[in-house]
């Protein structure tokens, strides 16, 4: 299936809340909760996306003629891309009947781990969830990366000490969830946390959107951080994550893994995320969208998509590797 086709077939499984837009850019769903959207006015979504879409690349084709390599060493795995599925939970409340948080979960590990990716899990009230993710990353032999939400503490050991059982690469915990509506007064209890937990794993913080915040982690032990304002969903006027970018990874780049999520779509998208200072990118919604479109065969197609972007980008800005992608290769006018 070609990666257009996906897409219209996504348009006749998901809903009433996602629209399956050929761009997912927050404009039509906004603030709509239950749904992809925000709470407040839904800004914050769309901002992360153009704001991607409003830095622009230097052209420079002169150069050594060799093949760009797209691959990128995680905790000490090699993936052919920097890009990783992010965590999505409450599947059939955003998204629609076709799968529940089990099956997507099955389905996106399965499906990444083939692309010669790696996913995120998402976690939720229903501990059936994470048992479930646990099991999932366990039939990949340990291909997956568990995301605990910042449940009361006792929960939270509970969680990471399952995850633990199936000896993933990494285990993270997305603590800018503690915002989200639809986890308020639920039980168990979620709310802000400090980062002092910690696990017997590479630790991924995931909702890092201050230099303080990342020197924080950083203090905390944290293996890696994401810059992300959780797809613009918890709190309205934030700045894009493209934005406080730069500056993060300018204070911590040189001691943390400094991944970044938000409003990324394309490969060139991905060139920009790492000419601003990440090492890799978390996508979402774009992921949602083709296994609900093609299930493991439609990632498989959005994974293409993704290289063949980054690595034509890369050949035209006169990059062969991704560490040779700087912020010279973005346009400062």
């Amino acid at each position: 299936m070609e990666y257009q086709e996906i897409l219209q077939n996504a348009r006749t499984c998901m809903g009433p809340y996602c629209k399956a837009c050929p761009v997912c850019n927050g404009q039509a769903c906004k603030n709509t909760i239950p749904g992809p959207g925000a709470k407040g006015s839904g800004t914050g979504f769309a901002r992360n996306y153009q704001k991607w879409q409003e830095l622009r690349v230097n052209l420079d084709t002169i150069g050594e003629n060799r093949p760009a390599d797209t691959s990128f060493d995680f905790f000490g795995h090699r993936l052919a891309l920097p890009v990783m599925a992010a965590p999505v939970g409450a599947m059939q409340l955003h998204y629609g009947d076709k799968y529940d948080d089990l099956t997507y979960n099955r389905l996106l590990l399965a499906a990444c781990a083939k692309a010669g990716i790696v996913a995120f899990t998402g976690d939720g009230v229903d501990p059936a969830v994470m048992e479930g993710a646990t099991q999932a990353i366990r039939a990949q032999q340990g291909c997956g990366v568990p995301t605990v939400k910042p449940w009361d503490r006792e929960t939270l050991m509970q969680k990471l000490d399952l995850a633990l059982t199936a000896d993933p690469m990494a285990i993270a915990m997305d603590i800018d969830a503690a915002g989200l509506p639809f986890l308020r007064n639920r039980m168990p209890p979620a709310g802000s946390k400090t980062v002092a937990e910690h696990a017997r794993k590479p630790f991924i913080l995931k909702g890092i959107m201050t230099v303080r915040g990342a020197e924080k982690a950083v203090e905390a032990g944290a293996s890696a951080i994401v810059v992300s304002n959780h797809g613009g969903r918890v709190l309205d006027q934030c700045p894009a994550t493209a934005e406080v970018l730069p500056a993060i990874a300018d204070a911590v780049g040189d001691r943390v893994m400094v991944l970044v999520d938000g409003g990324i779509r394309t490969g060139l998208d991905v060139f920009k995320a790492l000419a601003l200072g990440a090492d890799g990118v978390l996508i979402g919604r774009p992921f949602v969208t083709m296994a609900y479109g093609g299930g493991e065969e439609g990632v498989a197609a959005y994974v293409r998509k993704l290289t063949d972007e980054l690595s034509d980008t890369m050949a035209m800005c006169g990059a062969h590797s991704l560490k040779e992608i700087n912020r010279e290769m973005l346009w400062q006018g």
